[in-house]
């Protein structure tokens, strides 16, 4: 079986395109080997900035002989369906077979496709595959009508065997397929021939290619960190740049230079940001003091100064780069020192954050008053809370973050420092737009989690109130991110937090942002009363019912419909099912617990879902539950098959049987137990409870008929049942578990 070896060499690949092209490649390239009859043992793809290259083991040489049957018209149908089916089959008629079937004689047609040699399928499906290859922008040179990420310099195709190696026959606008590649683009730019994947790679690292891309990006970090570690220095961790700056070389030469002393005290996330975003250098950080104090850069070349040049060119560039970020540094920091973050702010004003959910400013104004009502729930200050949701997002109008849009929140705690604010807002500033992701750290800090908190929830509220939410995998504003992010603060910080009240109380800000200026303290206070104690509060119709002379927006509040903070919760709870999900709890449990009362405490949710999903683990537990659904079906066939419901109490009087009895009193003395446990929010406790009932509840199942024969022990029996069902529903809806 022959070896199939691809390249196909070009001018520099982007970096960010390289592992999807060579991925794309593999699969475009063996889905149409296999689909034309050619399998195969391996496939490997590999990339570097200049070439895509594809080494497929074992494939047979050539298609195998396909026969089949396909059956046709009855032989009575009309000409033309007749033609159809032999355009289709590709047969004449006289080879048509006839045969009886149950509608009649139909026409047969015996198809047989002989086998290809695999160099003439290589040939057809790597034409297809360049042709059409799903690069995300491509482009045209020369005359010719092919497309390519870069221009497409050769062809590469061969296939090998133990008697040699030859080239797949391959014509596309002026290219021709050979066994010839080119070394690296300085140090060996020469041509040369290959005869196999192993043939090819030898040569390739003898002419300063090294083709595997994590062989290269090892090389640069092993290298780095040496000569960091030389000078008493660390590298700064960067996957992400580590594995561009590898599909920026083919031949990696890892270089350490320095930073001039005038820029080293500038704050360390700028240096990196900086460095990393225009000259895709590493941060070299001496760890004593957390100061980025030199830098590591990646040649595609040796030299024969050892790099100096190419260093010296480096540092002068970089010199000039990081000369603008000190003046932004500075220019920032002296508007921090003398105005504060005040003007700033008001300049927000001027920049929109949607069309439809108004400025930047309007928005900070919402989140500081939620922010506002949420601080008592999370033991925070209200008016630091407030005080640092309006300069949170001041930074957005600095020079700095401008340029650097990553550093945005960073920047705020600095100038926020500079300006003289207390800790707790300049922490808030920076830690209120986490956490970003699943494995993004948590704020804990009180200021900083009810800043985070309005923050999200503003979002959130903002779109559902314009109609606006994430439709299938499209999300353009990030709102289920921001919905994990809510969930993430609940729940890492334990909080008891009423959602849907600050829904609603948000939702209505947003509504009503445009408010006349002499009913804003009413409007406040209105909407704070809803924060804290929901649409139907008592302390919020009071203030309903004493306003005279009412404006116009509070018809707006007394007709507001909370089917929308409903809506916006089952969001929230969807994204807790995937969260819990990831944690190894059913999701037939999570629709337990989220159809209990008080849904809207996602950590009261949470919480009586790890309860029930350790009990069901439980031997007493799975065999409880299964305890409940028979007596549930029983009960519910009864009172189906006699129209009345089951549900007047039963009588211990009428008891014939001991384990009824026991049933009886096992009941009686642990509903009130559950009642106070369940009131108490100790769900694990009712749970326990509940277990006690396991014993009794299978001892009366295997000792009694519950349809009796008398009339009377039946209904009590029946009523028995209820009895259970309502006990266990008390804590839990069991109804909802599957199986």
């Amino acid at each position: 079986m022959p070896d199939l070896l691809i390249e196909l060499f070009s001018e520099e690949i982007p970096a960010r395109m390289q592992a999807r092209a060579a991925a794309d490649l593999k699969s475009r390239m063996t889905d149409g080997l296999v689909e034309a009859g050619l399998t195969y043992g391996g496939a490997a793809s590999f990339h570097t900035p200049r070439r895509l290259c594809l080494a497929i083991e074992g494939l047979l040489t050539e298609s195998p002989t396909l026969r089949e049957e396909r059956k046709g018209p009855r032989v009575d149908a009309p000409e033309k369906a007749i033609e159809g089916f032999l355009r289709g089959a590709g047969v004449a008629k006289e080879d048509l077979q006839v045969r009886d079937d149950k509608k009649g004689q139909v026409y047969v047609a015996l198809i047989e496709r002989p086998g290809r040699p695999a160099a003439e399928i290589v040939a057809e499906v790597l034409t297809s595959v360049i042709r059409n290859f799903p690069w995300p922008k491509s482009m045209r040179w020369g005359s010719g009508s092919l497309k390519w990420v870069r221009p497409l310099h050769s062809i590469l195709c061969i296939l090998s065997d133990e008697s040699g190696a030859a080239t797949v026959p391959i014509e596309l606008d002026g290219l021709t397929a050979t066994d010839r590649t080119h070394g690296h683009r300085f140090m060996a730019p020469g041509a040369f021939s290959v005869t196999g994947f192993e043939d090819y790679t030898t040569k390739l690292k003898r002419a300063c290619v090294v083709l595997d891309a994590q062989e290269r990006a090892d090389h640069i970090w092993q290298d780095a960190t040496n000569l960091a570690f030389a000078a008493g220095l660390e590298v700064v961790e960067d996957r992400g740049l580590l594995s561009e700056v590898a599909g920026l070389v083919e031949w990696p030469v890892v270089l350490m230079g320095d930073i001039d002393q005038e820029f080293l005290g500038l704050p360390p996330e700028v240096l990196q940001t900086s460095m990393k975003e225009h000259q895709k250098f590493f941060s070299v950080r001496n760890a004593r003091t957390g100061r980025i104090e030199k830098f590591i850069t990646v040649a595609n070349r040796e030299t024969a100064d050892d790099g100096a040049t190419i260093l010296a060119g480096n540092q002068k560039v970089l010199a000039a780069r990081l000369s603008d970020a000190r003046f932004f540094w500075e220019n920032d920091l002296r508007i921090a020192r003398t105005a504060g973050m005040e003007d700033w702010v008001a300049r927000l004003a001027n920049v929109t954050f949607h069309n439809k959910l108004g400025s930047q400013a309007a928005r900070i104004d919402r989140i500081a008053a939620l922010a506002r009502d949420i601080a008592p729930t999370v033991d925070a200050d209200p008016a630091l809370a407030e005080q640092a949701a309006r300069v949170a997002k001041a930074d957005l109008s600095s020079e700095m973050v401008y340029e650097f849009p990553e550093l945005q929140g960073l920047m705020g705690r600095y100038y926020a420092e500079a300006a003289g604010l207390p800790d707790q807002v300049a922490r808030a500033a920076e830690e209120h737009y986490s956490p970003l992701g699943p494995s993004d750290a948590v704020p804990s800090a009180p200021v900083s989690v009810a800043v985070a908190l309005a923050d999200k929830i503003d979002l959130l509220t903002g779109f559902w109130s314009i109609d606006e939410k994430p439709t299938g995998s499209k999300d353009p504003f990030a709102l289920r991110r921001a919905a994990l992010g809510v969930i993430r603060l609940v729940l890492a910080n334990g909080l008891r937090v009423d959602l849907d009240r600050f829904f609603d109380a948000q939702i209505l800000r947003h509504r009503l942002s445009d408010g006349a200026a002499a009913d804003q303290a009413l409007l406040d206070d209105l909407l704070g009363k809803i924060a804290h104690h929901g649409m139907s509060g008592a302390p919020v119709r009071a203030l309903l019912d004493s306003v005279e002379d009412a404006p116009g927006w509070l018809a707006a509040v007394s007709e507001h419909d909370p089917e929308l903070g409903a809506d916006l919760l089952a969001f929230f709870h969807d994204r807790l099912k995937v969260h819990l999900r990831d944690e190894g709890i059913r999701h037939d449990v999570i629709d337990v617990a989220i159809a209990m009362p008080e849904k809207s405490d996602l950590a009261l949710v949470v919480q009586r879902a790890e309860a029930l999903s350790a009990f069901l683990r439980t031997e007493d537990g799975e065999n409880l539950v299964q305890g409940f659904k028979r007596a549930n079906n029983i009960l519910t066939q009864a009172e189906d098959k006699d129209g009345v419901a089951y549900e007047f109490g039963a009588d211990p009087k009428f008891a014939e049987d001991a384990s009824e009895t026991a049933l009886f009193e096992a009941l009686e003395r642990v509903r009130p137990r559950i009642e106070t446990a369940m009131a108490q929010e100790e769900f694990e406790a009712a749970l326990s409870d509940l277990a006690t009932l396991r014993a009794p509840i299978d001892a009366f199942f295997e000792a009694v008929q519950v349809n009796a024969e008398n009339e009377i022990v039946r209904r009590n029996r029946l009523n028995l049942l209820s009895t259970i069902r309502t006990t266990c529903l008390a804590v839990a809806d069991l109804t909802r578990l599957e199986g």
